[in-house]
């Protein structure tokens, strides 16, 4: 095995290779050959892939200054050497599948990085330093142990795919939003409760991925038309046995939503009272009925009559129709009455609590 990788080594010295692909070859550290003389001023693709290594040289940069991709998937590398960021020419670099704890801020040097790869590491952490890589188009840190992403990260004007899933993340920083040419993003697999509700905003971005965040209850209107990944509203499947609470109009009385409770608390997520209410009217309201007078005992206007006839969609899960938040899963929306509608006005609702007796006013704005 040594004589091999010696004569591949030398082999490309000789006939002065643009490209060296050292994959599968049981590396324990950098191969010397590649650092002795003058280096490989001429090497520009470096494959270093299913290895051993730990560690990067110090002087990597100077033997080998010409590097545009270096690939070191799946290694056991725990430290960057700061002399990273004097690989100025370096256009792609894959650190995916090691065992790095920390990046170093050094890493906003390589000006020239579009593609950076560090999914499955143990990084807590990204520099803040990541917003001075302007040219860079893709990254993807999923499965490592972020919390959150670098705030200066809307600075890579670049960016084009950025992938964060299965981490620990619970808010997405509202400035990515501002990334020009950002069309992919998925974040699915973490601890979301929320998104940016103008994250979408942009024509660019047509793919959002949020799939397995257990807390999100909701999308931003901005993302109707877009193609989104999730996993449903997150209602159980079964409705409890516990007594339905009733709303009486009139004569008329509607049992309410299972979400609707005497009782609430933090831990027992409900959704928004808009919502709520515009799921029991298309519930309530006989839509097989040709005779609109013969419909139903109450009358609703116009416009509340079109938004409740045609719910954005329904919740792949549960199957209930969705009004003013969606859950679609993997293709763009049908066509609805409400498909081009972006903003909603603030609307007050009056909601009557049953246990106290009391009125509590809720004001909700999409």
């Amino acid at each position: 095995m040594a004589s091999e990788l010696h004569e591949a080594i030398f082999m490309a010295k000789q006939e002065r290779h643009k490209n060296l692909f050292l994959n599968y070859r049981n590396l324990n550290n950098f191969p010397v050959e590649l650092l002795k003389d003058e280096g490989m001023q001429f090497l520009e693709r470096l494959f270093m892939k299913r290895n051993s290594l730990t560690t990067l040289p110090e002087n990597l940069a100077q033997k080998i200054p010409n590097l545009i991709e270096l690939y070191l998937h799946s290694n056991n590398i725990a430290i960057i050497p700061q002399a990273i960021g004097e690989l100025v020419k370096l256009q792609s670099l894959d650190l995916s599948d090691n065992a790095l704890q920390i990046i170093c801020p050094e890493i906003g040097q390589l000006r020239s990085l579009r593609h950076l790869r560090l999914a499955n590491n143990q990084l807590k952490f990204l520099p803040q330093e990541l917003g001075d890589l302007r040219e860079l188009e893709t990254l993807d840190v999923s499965m490592n142990l972020l919390r959150t992403l670098p705030e200066r990260l809307h600075q890579c004007v670049s960016l084009q795919c950025l992938t964060a899933d299965r981490n620990l993340l619970h808010c997405l920083p509202r400035q990515l939003c501002l990334l020009p040419d950002l069309n992919e993003l998925s974040m699915a697999a973490n601890c979301l409760t929320s998104l940016p509700l103008d994250l979408g905003r942009s024509m660019e971005l047509q793919f959002v991925f949020v799939d397995n965040n257990a807390h999100l209850k909701g999308l931003p209107s901005y993302l109707y038309n877009k193609v989104i990944g999730c996993s449903g509203c997150g209602l159980a499947l079964q409705i409890s046995d516990m007594k339905q609470l009733c709303l009486t109009l009139g004569d008329v009385t509607v049992p309410l939503p299972s979400e609707v409770k005497a009782i609430g608390s933090e831990s027992e997520r409900v959704l928004p009272l808009e919502e709520l209410a515009c799921r029991v009217l298309h519930a309530a309201y006989d839509w097989t009925c040709k005779d609109v007078k013969l419909r139903t005992p109450f009358l609703m206007p116009k416009s509340l009559l079109d938004v409740v006839q045609w719910p954005l969609g329904h919740c792949h899960r549960c199957s209930q129709p969705m009004f003013t938040i969606i859950y679609p899963k993997l293709f763009p929306l049908r066509e609805t009455a409400l498909a081009g509608v972006h903003r909603r006005s603030t609307v007050s609702f009056v909601a009557y609590c049953c246990s106290s007796r009391c009125m509590s006013t809720f004001d909700l704005q999409a």
